[in-house]
């Protein structure tokens, strides 16, 4: 048997089972018949184009959009029979843009939920010093400081911070790097990752760029009109695209390998 402290520290596993969404009746629906299996510990990476369903499923699984029909479990819990607020609360959630409130310090940010929660004040401190520290800033430095003193990549992780503030085990994140210049794109992409195993987290990650799935995302399903047409690790999917989609997607990082290639040999771009 597992020892208690470990399954407290273990993601939990998301599963959608059959899950529809329809915004309007008439039309086709956003997410169509989806199933789902995200285990423990793993970071998915759900990728395709604009409208092809993949915020709308995030968004079903953090309940601000309830599904027309279908099953949502996390954590082996239905989730239609959770409070949604504290369901939430439990679910970090990542998104571009950030969203902190400006009005509020960076600490005030990250203590957002914890004081929500009803923390003791000493303790949402603590933790929120703590998680400045494990996404890179130093909380003498930033943890006084209004969110408009910092740049881009400082807010990102501010946000990240944020969301990890009451300990969950699950993270979603909507194109959490996609506003950013691709140094910055590239450093946090190591750094989400090393959250990600560091806190033990179930993580399911949108993304509308091949490579940063390829470089991200122990598996990467791939949607398309509301399902996926692909899945498997980035490596099963580099030998077996399986789909004609799927195969256009990963051209772009393919080709990108054979002109860096054709530049280290002394060749031309093309």
């Amino acid at each position: 048997m597992a020892d208690p402290a470990d399954q407290d520290h273990a993601g939990a596993a998301i599963e959608l089972r059959g899950v529809t969404m329809r915004y309007v009746q008439d039309a086709p629906p956003a997410v169509d018949q989806f199933d789902l299996r995200v285990p423990p510990g793993e970071l998915l990476v759900l990728l395709g184009e604009s409208g092809c369903g993949k915020t709308t499923t995030l968004k079903m699984i953090n309940r601000l959009i309830e599904p027309t029909s279908g099953t949502i479990l996390v954590g082996g819990r239905d989730i239609a029979e959770a409070d949604p607020v504290g369901l939430r609360r439990s679910i970090g959630y990542v998104f571009q843009g950030v969203g902190l409130f400006p009005h509020l310090t960076v600490g005030e940010n990250v203590g957002v939920v914890p004081h929500l929660m009803r923390w003791e004040r000493g303790r949402t401190r603590a933790r929120t010093d703590e998680l400045l520290e494990l996404v890179g800033l130093d909380p003498a430095t930033f943890r006084d400081r209004d969110p408009d003193e910092l740049s881009g990549g400082q807010r990102q992780r501010v946000g990240i911070a944020r969301a990890l503030a009451a300990t969950p085990k699950t993270m979603l994140m909507d194109e959490p790097l996609g506003a950013l210049d691709p140094i910055t794109r590239a450093t946090l992409q190591d750094e989400l990752r090393r959250i990600h195993d560091q806190c033990g987290l179930t993580s399911v990650m949108v993304t509308h760029d091949m490579t940063e799935a390829l470089m991200m995302g122990d598996r990467i399903g791939v949607m398309k009109a509301g399902r996926i047409v692909g899945l498997g690790t980035p490596a099963e999917l580099l030998a077996d695209p399986g789909d004609p989609y799927v195969e256009r997607l990963l051209a772009t990082p393919r080709r990108e390998v054979r002109r860096l290639e054709a530049l280290e040999q002394g060749g031309g771009a093309r």
